[in-house]
């Protein structure tokens, strides 16, 4: 089997369940001012379950989101913060971690109508960068839901030394297709035009992850999936909390994991989760992957 990186899982759900507060359209950047040990505890319970490699807690801190629902002010404590406690977080791993830089959505997942026009976009991703980059190993721009957004993130790293690696959303009842309704080839044509050394699908239903898994496969280049564990993510309105969200119940880590592995048989060599993927799922993936 192909050497495999396998990646941390979904932070803002996982955050949600350790606490004992309400969900509120910014709950994983918060915790970044109201409990940052609870975080740097979840990063290390994904570095203790085997993740190689972990993302930073700053899905929820951009600009556009914390000028909507919070106060554009908290826009670098939040990134300090979080970016503090993933580098704690790997200081006290026993073994080799990484630490990837988070681009995601400026306003919404899942809404490509609300994507940012190109200049405010790339002005609000080199804000982020600057935050991250002194620190991180390489950036992942996660859950992208169209072409232009793709275009966007890999224009602002481009002007830093950093790897980018690209990880699209797909419909979920066509894993072909990005959420904008383009073709998922489409946006992995601008990732790799862009820079982007992996490419990768998430916040998706597995089964839909498996369908882009068929088609990034026949391309010659690194790649990988990360689903979610929601019946239907593009339920989620902007401004919606994610308790609004049905979770499956047929995703158990050995469920899971048999769906990841099973990107891993098609030639993945980069798998992890997303919202509802949690340690323990990433621990059976982990001993997966090594008996493999």
């Amino acid at each position: 089997m192909q050497q495999v990186t396998l990646l941390d899982g979904g932070m803002g759900q996982e955050l949600l369940l350790r606490s004992n507060k309400p969900a509120t359209p910014l709950f994983s950047a918060q915790a970044m001012l109201d409990d940052p040990e609870m975080v740097i505890q979840l990063h290390c319970d994904f570095i203790s379950a085997g993740a190689d490699l972990i993302c930073i807690n700053s899905y929820a801190a951009t600009p556009e989101r914390l000028a909507r629902d919070a106060d554009i002010s908290l826009f670098a404590k939040i990134q300090k913060a979080a970016v503090r406690a993933a580098l704690i977080a790997r200081d006290n791993a026993r073994k080799p971690v990484r630490i990837a830089g988070c681009l995601p959505p400026l306003v919404a997942s899942y809404h490509t109508e609300l994507i940012p026009p190109e200049n405010q976009a790339r002005a609000s991703y080199e804000l982020i960068i600057q935050q991250q980059a002194h620190s991180v190993d390489l950036f992942i721009a996660e859950t992208m839901s169209s072409v232009a957004e793709a275009r966007y993130v890999c224009d602002a790293v481009a002007n830093t030394d950093k790897p980018v690696w690209v990880s699209f959303t797909v419909d979920d009842r066509d894993g072909t297709c990005l959420r904008s309704g383009e073709a998922l080839m489409a946006g992995v044509e601008a990732a790799v035009t862009g820079g982007a050394e992996v490419v990768l699908v998430n916040c998706s239903t597995p089964e839909a992850v498996g369908q882009s898994m068929a088609i990034l496969s026949k391309q010659d280049l690194l790649f990988g999936g990360m689903a979610n564990g929601y019946v239907a993510a593009a339920e989620l309105k902007p401004g919606d909390t994610v308790d609004t969200l049905t979770t499956r119940d047929d995703l158990g880590p050995n469920r899971y994991a048999e769906h990841a592995m099973s990107w891993v048989e098609q030639g993945a060599s980069m798998i992890g989760g997303c919202c509802g993927v949690g340690p323990a799922h990433i621990a059976e993936l982990r001993r997966r992957i090594d008996m493999a």
